[in-house]
């Protein structure tokens, strides 16, 4: 399953972290859980491969997930040998599967369904020509990602003024997405402005990747930054030393609410008593029109030994109980902007999704 692959970044907020390898016949995929130390690449050749990757955070991000389902989907026709009326069924099975591996992540889900729609729309036509058709969506799908983050990215700039100090949790770059990122995206725009004199970047307990990935980005696109302790950021915002809070978004609600990772709700709360303004970036994909409120999200609960070990190593009694959810829904009335390719949706949030959803229909 797996072949070390030499990486490269071709230029400043695209890391090259997913693509299909036609001569290996498989999907290349950057292994994050190495990083900062190791870039190694392994190669996937059946979408259960994918599928784990998802799940073991090899493969992490919201929109990169919903790429990389509809890779594996891509695999799963182009590796199917049977019967041609057992298709279908073979077909479903792969969807839950790869469903069932991180449920918080709407454009997981998104990414299926519209691949489906290309499933169900080129059935009829022989298996290597379907084939074909469901490699080009997923490609189609990816480089779309590339382009709606840069929008997200120069849309959401205007809302940073100069010499900004900006805080962000978790990561929501090159690396969470097919390049540059949703709330980084929006970073990296601001610092191409000559906006950004610094960014915060918070360690994200308890896989830490923001002190893995977030950091190692900047710094590869020399931006500015310091990384903190998760509990740091009260007492840099009590100082005045941090301007704006940008973070990424798992799942958006109808009315706002925003699933992001553990952590993000604390922030928002804090902006809020600082008089701080707190910005999500997402591609409208995340955002879930289905599911009212943040209460309706589904908050994936990960391995207790994620926190039990730092480094492969007990921080803890080993047989301690662990509660350890992956995510946390801030509510909207925190949210002072959310910004999409679509455009900045500005409080009474609730309203102006719909407003967007209509003008989008």
């Amino acid at each position: 399953m797996q072949g070390n692959i030499k990486g490269n970044q071709d230029e400043p907020g695209m890391i090259r972290n997913i693509y299909y390898d036609s001569d290996a016949g498989g999907v290349v995929i950057l292994n994050q859980n190495l990083l900062p130390g190791q870039m190694e690449y392994e190669k996937m050749y059946n979408h259960q491969d994918l599928a784990l990757a998802i799940k073991q955070l090899k493969i992490r991000g919201a929109p990169l997930i919903g790429v990389a389902a509809a890779f594996a989907l891509a695999l799963a026709v182009i590796n199917y040998k049977g019967p041609r009326d057992q298709l279908e069924n073979y077909y479903h099975e792969a969807e839950r599967l790869l469903a069932s591996s991180r449920p918080t992540a709407v454009n997981l889900c998104w990414a299926i369904n519209k691949m489906r729609v290309v499933f169900e729309g080129k059935k009829h036509l022989n298996l290597n020509d379907l084939a074909e058709e469901m490699l080009s969506a997923a490609k189609n799908m990816f480089d779309e990602d590339v382009t709606i983050n840069i929008t997200i990215g120069e849309l959401g700039q205007v809302l940073l003024p100069p010499d900004t100090q900006v805080l962000t949790i978790c990561n929501a770059g090159s690396l969470a997405t097919c390049g540059y990122g949703t709330a980084l995206g929006v970073i990296r725009s601001a610092h191409k402005a000559g906006k950004i004199r610094q960014v915060w970047a918070c360690e994200t307990r308890p896989v830490l990747q923001g002190a893995r990935l977030t950091v190692w980005e900047l710094m590869q696109d020399k931006i500015p930054v310091t990384l903190i302790t998760d509990s740091m950021a009260a007492h840099l915002m009590r100082l005045g030393r941090i301007g704006a809070v940008v973070v990424g978004a798992d799942r958006i609600a109808a009315n706002g609410d925003t699933a992001n990772k553990i952590g993000t709700y604390s922030l928002a709360v804090l902006a809020n008593y600082h008089g701080l303004p707190f910005y999500v970036a997402a591609p409208w994909s995340t955002i879930d029109m289905s599911i009212h409120t943040g209460l309706d999200i589904p908050i994936e609960e990960r391995d207790a030994e994620e926190v039990r070990r730092l480094g492969g190593k007990y921080i803890t009694v080993p047989e301690v109980k662990v509660f350890n959810p992956a995510f946390d829904v801030t509510p909207a009335a925190l949210i002072s902007g959310i910004i999409t390719e679509k455009g900045i949706i500005y409080p009474p949030v609730e309203q102006g999704l719909q407003r967007q959803r209509s003008a989008a229909d």
